[in-house]
């Protein structure tokens, strides 16, 4: 399966500098910009743990945005004119305060570290922030969270410009806080949709100072390097091909505490060490449904169990994970009563060899940059269908996330990698998402084709405490107002509801 990391990159942030360059089309004259523009998350933020380790795999640059000189054509008031950085394949914009709304658009344009060619602006997804923990739970209230964007994966990339456009009605976009475009899809944005001809935005300046303060304080470009793949993360699937089921085999090597407590959670499943636990035959799915929960299930439910053939995961040490970036315990929650399914609104550039990267520049992004305990979801799915261990804990087990909130409690969120509202989901992702959820809803007795009862943690469309119905397996939009999980993939609910009660023999 994928392999973790063969080498650590310890990274020293505070000597790593930002090249400002000309525009692409000029020749450039590079100076060392000041050392504060590029550090890493530790060496910025006041928050930093003490010990102050390396970042090892991987990396995060922290670039404080600049007010521009006003750029009348695009109307930008605040960004970074191009430079050249360390290498880095995700990127987002973070700041201060985690319920600031972000009202306006962020756009970027990033120089391929391959052939040097800069691409066209491209819209981040700003509306994350109903993302998280749930208000008033101790991960919210940590003092580490931030509010961001969406994480964007733009690939290998070692040159950088971003710009913010503030908008001047905050209702603009519409009540679910659409992006220009397709409700939740980040999409290139041409000459005729800047009125920039495609060229850099206006120089660091003063910038205009109303516009400025509008936007929410300490507003940072992050930029993050997932780490090397290993050599088994290379692997195309055939076309047309199953994703592929590893035996359980545990990785080589030395592993940490933190690791073998993460791999340890799964041991009732696979062998401590593994990179994938593997899939299982319906009846052995039953008869370890009675090994896992036997005293608390029913006669009937021992008699006639409901439940999904457990499809194939690959676990954290297979898309290796750095478990020393997470909080060090656990948290769960009592039972899973529903599964919220999202889109990670990262774009759909990637290939599947690369979603093990994607998920650690995720994990890097929620940890280093938001400062949450650890990645949101509960579960990843890549374009070939296949699944991927999120939140550490236990695939088996009601490992509480950060994914809806205000629903954060009895619940499961499931991600597939990419942005789904201009663009269809694959037939291989639905089909995961239906596979997945018939088994880790029927580990809890959960039909897929009703609805439950669940109790509000706060949010905008249900104030804390209310009790809502809602459907087993929901959008994220059902229990928020966003535009998650984009229209495209929300439209294929109704079917992976069906398809998953079908797997649980019902």
């Amino acid at each position: 399966m994928r392999g973790i990391l063969a080498s650590s990159i310890g990274v020293t942030c505070a000597a790593a500098l930002a090249l400002p360059l000309a525009p692409p089309a000029a020749a450039s004259a590079r100076t060392p910009a000041p050392a504060a523009d590029v550090a890493t998350r530790t060496a910025e933020t006041a928050d930093a743990r003490a010990d102050a380790r390396a970042d090892v795999p991987g990396s995060t640059q922290s670039l404080p945005l600049r007010p521009l000189t006003h750029d009348r054509a695009s109307g930008a008031v605040l960004g970074l004119t191009p430079r050249t950085v360390r290498t880095f394949s995700l990127l987002g914009v973070v700041w201060d305060d985690p319920s600031a709304d972000l009202h306006g658009r962020v756009q970027v344009r990033t120089r391929a570290a391959g052939t040097g060619e800069w691409t066209d602006w491209q819209d981040v997804e700003t509306h994350s922030t109903q993302h998280g923990a749930d208000p008033d739970s101790p991960e919210a209230a940590s003092g580490t969270v931030r509010g961001a964007t969406a994480p964007l994966w733009v690939g290998e990339s070692d040159g950088v410009e971003v710009r913010v456009l503030p908008e001047p009605d905050p209702g603009g976009h519409g009540e679910h806080g659409e992006q220009p475009g397709e409700r939740g899809e980040p999409e290139d944005a041409g000459p005729a949709d800047t009125g920039s001809g495609g060229g850099p935005s206006g120089g660091e300046g003063a910038g205009d100072a109303d516009e400025v303060s509008a936007l929410p304080a300490g507003m940072r470009l992050d930029l993050v390097d997932p780490g090397e793949a290993g050599p088994e993360e290379s692997a195309e699937p055939a076309e047309g091909a199953e994703p592929a089921e590893s035996a359980e085999i545990p990785r080589t090597g030395v592993m940490t505490a933190a690791a073998k407590a993460a791999s340890a959670v799964n041991s009732a499943l696979v062998p401590l060490g593994a990179t994938e636990i593997p899939s299982l035959t319906a009846e052995e799915t039953r008869e370890e449904l009675v090994s896992l929960r036997g005293p608390e299930l029913t006669e009937q439910q021992q008699a006639k169990p409901y439940i999904g053939p457990r499809p194939a995961i690959v676990t954290r040490r297979g898309w290796g994970a750095d478990e020393s970036l997470r909080e060090g315990s656990f948290v769960y929650t009592s039972t899973v009563k529903a599964a919220f399914v999202h889109h990670t609104a990262s774009g759909n550039n990637y290939s599947c060899s690369q979603a093990p990267s994607l998920i650690r520049g995720f994990y890097r992004y929620h940890t280093r940059s938001l400062g949450w305990r650890d990645i949101g979801y509960n579960f990843l799915i890549d374009k070939c269908g296949r699944i991927y261990e999120g939140r550490a804990g236990g695939v088996a087990k009601p490992v509480k996330g950060a994914h809806t909130m205000g629903f954060n409690s009895k619940t499961t969120g499931i991600a597939v990698i990419g942005s789904y509202g201009a663009k269809k989901p694959s037939s291989k992702a639905v089909k995961a998402v239906a596979r997945l959820t018939a088994w880790k809803l029927g580990l809890h007795g959960r039909n897929p084709k009703k609805k439950t009862s669940l109790t509000s943690g706060g949010g905008n469309l249900y104030a804390k405490g209310t009790k809502v119905k809602m459907k087993v397996i929901s959008g994220h939009r059902d229990g928020f107002n966003t535009s998650c999980p984009g229209g495209k993939l929300y439209k294929k609910l109704s079917s992976v509801r069906s398809k998953a009660a079908t797997y649980q023999g019902r």
